[in-house]
């Protein structure tokens, strides 16, 4: 998120409760107090601050572990003054990442013989970050090479509409075209029938999607690489195209239910796969790993020399000091659970998961892209003309059952599909391994309450409503304009002024410095018009 002027609250100061040694004292909250306080003072001020705050534990949006064993929150809080960054002062903690990221290319099935590479970073983004500049670094020396123009044709990226938000972020940050695959109401994925039509000599590579963010499905990465095999071979005169796999749900989840599944470094197109360890690597929010098949995917000059044990290590990264305290809550995983654990709690969390998708599915008032029994995440859609058992018309919407669920503790998103299905709109559970079947019986429970309050309930306003409620890892740069276009236009927030319509023509347009300006002009004539 980005903060300013606009964000700070109407009250700009907090007062200390009752019995605080602080009584009678006024902290401002957007400047620096003259004085100091008591430490016990300060913390109780913000935990104060943090009461009003969800529950992480029935947070059903996140995919980020919200539970990790004392021993290992220990060993987390004993590191955290470690900086991960300085290999030569913390050699053991570096030791501890080399393990990780060899742990990680044997599970992805690296060749044996190869000089694969790899490195910790911050979440799974920044790991895609760096896979996609080593796929257009590459492409570009490629490309030179055969004599192509680099300097005023833009570089491509192909990928399905389901993708991730990081990597939009890439392609605007490195100026990268990003070419979208719409996705279709029956299949979420990657279309291998148009795929190919999308990319041409100026393409760096294809990124395929284990486990997308919208409704856990796999993309069909045995597919891609066939087709991938056959563009090769018929344009040797062009750069290679090559796969890279974000991994940030499925790549430690896949190969601990289902190891026989080639998704991996077994197809030789895939040349890179990155993955968040604070997701089903069971780690808390702040790692991920990436990890190229061989050296020659990562072109020299994004790789540095450090310093490290009297000799030079090789480096890449975006962000520089951070905590080595989650390459050793991750380390620990490793070491604490190895495969037979990791998949006892992944095959439990499936388990769960289906249990759930089970009994949701038995309302009879959902329909299910996903049924929880490959990766553990439940998705549905509300049938369309859906009626209760007893023939009651449904009268509400998946909004409204997400915040009849939110009275109850549990935040559960409702958001559109990604293009080619944005009519469509469904919600989605994620479930984690912290996820027991008890926790599970109890939200089925409450689903259920909830559904017969809304049968019951009289709902003043049931029109749907457009965006997404609660936190999702898609979205577009001006997705929030484009709906708040899209409504002005049909006169559901208003009736535009003139000056309003023509703020709407420049946010078609792609003026994404406008959309503060818009916003604030909305809740204007908003206001004019409640007058």
């Amino acid at each position: 998120m980005l903060y300013g002027e606009k964000n700070k609250e109407k009250l700009r100061s907090m007062a200390f409760g009752y019995g605080s040694k602080e009584k009678g004292s006024v902290i401002p909250k957007y400047r620096l107090n003259e004085e100091s306080i008591d430490a016990e003072a300060a913390k109780a001020l913000i935990e104060n601050q943090l009461l009003d705050e969800g529950n992480s534990r029935l947070n059903m949006a996140t995919f980020c572990q919200t539970y990790m064993e004392k021993q290992a929150v220990e060993l987390m809080s004993e590191t955290l003054d470690k900086n991960a960054i300085d290999k030569s002062e913390y050699p053991q903690t570096a030791e501890l990442e080399n393990r990780c990221v060899n742990i990680l290319a044997h599970l992805w099935n690296a060749p044996k013989k190869s000089d694969y590479l790899g490195t910790s970073t911050v979440g799974s983004s920044e790991a895609c970050m760096l896979a996609g500049m080593a796929m257009k670094f590459r492409w570009r020396n490629q490309a030179r090479e055969k004599g192509m123009d680099v300097l005023t044709h833009r570089p491509n990226l192909v990928i399905s509409a389901a993708y991730q938000i990081c990597w939009e972020k890439f392609c605007v940050y490195w100026d990268v075209d990003l070419r979208v695959i719409p996705v279709t109401r029956k299949s979420l994925t990657l279309d291998l029938d148009h795929v190919m039509d999308y990319v041409d000599e100026y393409t760096i590579g294809i990124v395929g999607i284990q486990g997308t963010t919208y409704s856990g499905e796999y993309d069909d990465i045995k597919g891609l690489n066939a087709l991938v095999d056959k563009y090769n071979k018929a344009h040797s005169d062009r750069p290679e195209l090559v796969i890279h796999i974000d991994g940030a749900c499925g790549g430690m989840f896949t190969p601990f239910t289902e190891p026989d599944l080639e998704w991996d470094f077994r197809l030789p197109n895939v040349v890179s796969i990155s993955t968040s360890g604070h997701k089903y690597g069971l780690t808390y929010p702040g790692v991920g790993w990436v990890v190229w098949r061989d050296r020659k995917y990562l072109p020299e000059e994004l790789i540095f020399e450090v310093s490290y044990l009297g000799g030079h290590m090789p480096t890449m990264a975006i962000n520089f000091s951070r905590s080595a305290s989650q390459i050793v809550g991750q380390y620990y995983n490793f070491l604490r659970f190895g495969r037979q654990g990791y998949s006892h709690i992944h095959l439990k969390t499936q388990e769960i998961s289906s249990v759930i998708g089970d009994r949701i599915e038995h309302t009879g008032l959902f329909e299910l892209y996903n049924h929880g029994s490959r990766m553990p995440i439940v998705c549905y859609k509300l049938k369309e003309k859906a009626k209760y058992k007893d023939g009651t018309p449904v009268v509400w919407n998946l909004y409204d059952l997400s915040d009849r669920l939110r009275m109850h503790g549990w935040q559960v998103p409702t958001y559109p599909l990604p293009d080619g299905a944005e009519e469509v709109t469904v919600q989605r559970i994620v479930c984690r391994a912290d996820l027991t079947f008890n926790l599970a019986e109890a939200f089925v429970t409450d689903f259920r309450e909830c559904l017969e309050d809304l049968k019951h309930a009289h709902v003043l306003c049931n029109e749907e409503k457009r965006g997404s409620y609660g936190f999702t890892h898609g979205g577009h740069s001006l997705g929030l304009v484009k709906k708040m276009v899209e409504e002005a236009d049909a006169g559901k927030l208003f009736q535009p002024t003139e000056s309003t319509k023509q703020l709407v023509k420049k946010a078609i347009e792609g003026a994404s410095a406008i959309q503060d300006e818009f916003q604030e002009l909305i809740l204007t004539e908003k206001q004019h018009d409640l007058k």
